[in-house]
């Protein structure tokens, strides 16, 4: 496998940096910024700061994945993503992925440019999803999910729900060189799993690709803090620090400047000669 994972031309070391991808939800529903970036123009100033503030990937969602979440039709969906994609692209250089686990949205979304397709169930909801991506030759994140929290072994379950999810890709044609893998902290898990995964954060390296850790302002932060979600930059740049002294490749999280900081700070400590 190469060393370098390219996204919309850029090059990201598989290994040895943590990178930022920022989220933009094109939603009115989002838990922590639901209706904030729904027009095209704060859509851009968003995207525009996160930028600033050092992201190195914009992720666009245009459907919440809250719990208790409303399943959106590919229309609606569509019409959310494609112009705020399209819009991004055509002001920024920066590479735009699209938050989605539908193979028509997946489509839309990469005809208007999209650079990564980042979705939620790991290839298991649409089994017509793989294959989009794979005739792309784009690269794509793949998230652990499970319907219910029932596991026998909470960290080999979620690995081989991952390799299970490795197989689909193979299948759809999705090359190794383009794949990124996420634990799914908050999806089909338990609290104390959330924690769990945290913990081994290490594990999920065994599979050999790169890992994307997500937590920001998730109920996880929020439940241990007993805070609402504008509230949990701290408890997140906490994850983060931990996702960096595991290997994550990267993060996605809200606060693009505090968890850059956070990321430059743990990774000078991390890699300081000894003399």
């Amino acid at each position: 496998m190469k060393k370098e994972l390219e996204i919309g031309g850029k090059k990201f070391e598989r290994k040895g940096h943590t990178y930022i991808m920022g989220i933009l939800n094109v939603t009115p529903d989002s838990f922590s910024d639901g209706g904030s970036y729904i027009t095209i123009d704060k859509a851009l100033k968003h995207a525009e700061q996160m930028i600033r503030e050092g992201a190195d990937i914009i992720d666009i969602g245009g459907e919440s994945t809250r719990p208790g979440y409303t399943l959106l039709s590919d229309e609606e969906e569509i019409s959310r993503v494609v112009p705020a994609i399209e819009a991004v692209k055509k002001e920024f250089d920066i590479p735009v992925s699209v938050d989605t686990y539908k193979s028509g949205v997946a489509r839309a979304a990469i005809d208007a440019g999209a650079d990564l397709v980042n979705d939620i169930w790991g290839l298991k909801y649409d089994p017509a999803l793989a294959q989009v991506i794979g005739d792309a030759n784009l690269p794509c994140c793949l998230m652990h999910n499970r319907k219910s929290p029932e596991y026998d072994r909470f960290i080999e379950d979620c690995l081989d729900d991952l390799k299970e999810t490795l197989k689909l890709a193979q299948a759809g044609g999705i090359k190794e060189e383009n794949i990124i893998l996420d634990p799914g902290v908050g999806f089909g898990k338990t609290y104390e799993h959330n924690l769990l995964v945290m913990k081994h954060l290490d594990a999920f390296n065994r599979l050999g690709y790169p890992v994307l850790l997500g937590t920001s302002r998730k109920s996880l932060i929020g439940l241990t803090l007993d805070l609402p979600a504008n509230e949990r930059v701290e408890g997140t740049i906490a994850t983060t620090v931990m996702g960096v002294m595991a290997g994550m490749s990267f993060v996605r999280v809200h606060d693009v400047e505090a968890n850059r900081r956070a990321i430059q700070m743990t990774e000078a400590i991390l890699k300081v000669r000894e003399e």
